[in-house]
């Protein structure tokens, strides 16, 4: 096993922060079951699906594996293998902090606007871990409804925790009931 003091040292020799989210990419090619840990058997063939047989070559294709979160299905794809890899072992749902800390680093490769009211309404409001439906979900919103929910249906199936998001928006002015942005362009 290559635990958080192995992947350390091979971020300092990749030349990259292991807070990097290119390292959420990077453990998303080795199925890598756990944060902080790699087995032998995900990291060689993580590095063999790569192509990858030398530090060089790794440290050179950085930023094309980096590149990566452009591709909406890869994105995805990614952002749906962080919730099982962030977790804690054995446990069904993602703790709140560290959900909101994945959010934060994902949302700012692909730009969310609502991503910090997001955090902010958990903190206030929710305060338990996040289902995978919920992580899952927010995805979907996030793709799909404008952020100044101009396209947000009251009728939809959104999970309850998005609803009373929508609420929480509305309620403290962020938005205003016709959909109208009031503070979002200063969060952007």
């Amino acid at each position: 096993m290559i635990m958080a003091d192995g992947i350390s040292n091979l971020c300092n020799d990749l030349q990259v922060d292991p807070q990097d989210i290119v390292m959420l990419v990077v453990s998303w090619h080795m199925k890598a079951a756990t944060m902080c840990e790699f087995s032998k058997q995900e990291f060689v063939g993580g590095l063999q699906s790569l192509g990858i047989d030398s530090l060089e070559k790794f440290r050179d294709r950085i930023p094309s594996i980096r590149s990566e979160l452009k591709d909406d299905q890869k994105f995805k794809e990614i952002y749906n293998f962080a919730f099982g890899w962030a977790k804690e072992k054995g446990q069904k749902s993602l703790a709140l902090d560290t959900a909101i800390g994945m959010w934060q680093l994902l949302f700012e490769e692909k730009q969310w606007p609502l991503v910090e009211h997001w955090c902010q309404f958990l903190q206030a409001r929710h305060n338990k871990a996040i289902s995978r439906d919920t992580w899952s979900q927010l995805l979907e919103f996030a793709r799909s409804v404008d952020p100044t929910l101009s396209n947000y249906d009251a009728e939809g199936a959104w999970p309850y925790l998005l609803d009373e998001f929508v609420e929480y928006l509305k309620e403290n002015g962020i938005i205003q009931q016709k959909g109208r942005v009031l503070d979002l362009l200063g969060h952007i």
